[in-house]
């Protein structure tokens, strides 16, 4: 029977995603990423599933590349053939239209640091550390590194990361904005399943809405971002998630935004039978 690399939970609304194969430190094995993909495509397709909380077993969150596949896959063709794959794992997971957390234990290097960062909210246990190692190597940063550093801390922080092949410290990553709070290890899962349900709890359908308008933010003009923001208002208070909001807001009572969304599937679900 074959090893599963991914741990798959549930916590009410939160799906929980565990690297754990701690014997390779939780590397980007090519089993690895169809897992994750397998993860992922689940948190995407399960409407009872309102965040999604990705977090590592053993001392390591996960150690980038698996370097002895790399051994006899770094041809054109293979590497050709792993990028093209990236597409059913890690464009869904940065896409996701639901909240992501991500709690990192111990190290993030190299391709793990940019799973890391797919994070909507990264926490940090104490001990860890962000490391890039691509150009030890003599590889380019990958796993959207590129994408996502130079939007978080700046392309001139970015380069000088990159270059010298540096690492941040939980508290250095937290003083940049690349994590949200840094805690014990201890208290790491518990901190981040408590976020994770904290953000299931609210409007995670529209905040959903919310992260595929930011994502275009960087590349779009200020009269396009006035545009999708009107268009996806018109599409979120349309959602009943903004029904509830608001009329606990008048009311001045909790809202149930898992209940509304709960009663408007199930009258969806209803109304196909």
């Amino acid at each position: 029977m074959a090893q599963e690399l991914i741990r798959i939970e549930r916590d009410g609304s939160v799906l929980i995603i565990r690297l754990s194969n701690a014997k390779s430190r939780n590397s980007l094995t090519i089993e690895m990423r169809e897992e994750l993909g397998e993860a992922v495509d689940l948190a995407a397709n399960d409407h009872t599933v309102r965040s999604v909380f990705l977090t590592g077993d053993g001392p390591t969150f996960c150690s980038g590349g698996d370097l002895k596949h790399l051994q006899t896959a770094c041809d054109p063709w293979p590497v050709h053939r792993r990028f093209r794959s990236l597409s059913r794992w890690l464009t869904p997971l940065i896409t996701l239209d639901k909240p992501v957390v991500v709690g990192v234990n111990g190290h993030a290097v190299g391709g793990g640091m940019g799973l890391a960062l797919t994070g909507d909210v990264v926490i940090a246990g104490e001990s860890a550390k962000f490391m890039s190692g691509f150009f030890r190597l003599g590889a380019i940063p990958d796993i959207a590194i590129m994408y996502h550093l130079p939007r978080l801390i700046g392309m001139a922080r970015t380069k000088n990361f990159l270059f010298s092949g540096g690492s941040f410290s939980a508290h250095e990553a937290a003083e940049l904005g690349l994590v949200s709070k840094v805690v014990s290890d201890v208290e790491l899962y518990e901190t981040g399943l408590l976020e994770a349900k904290r953000l299931a709890e609210g409007p995670a359908e529209v905040m959903g809405l919310a992260k595929i308008i930011m994502a275009r933010s960087f590349e779009t003009s200020l009269h396009d971002m006035l545009a999708f923001e009107g268009f996806g208002q018109a599409l979120a208070m349309s959602n009943p998630e903004f029904r509830e909001g608001l009329s606990a807001a008048l009311t001045r009572r909790p809202a149930d935004f898992v209940g509304a969304a709960a009663s408007a599937n199930a009258h969806s679900n209803g109304s196909q039978e």
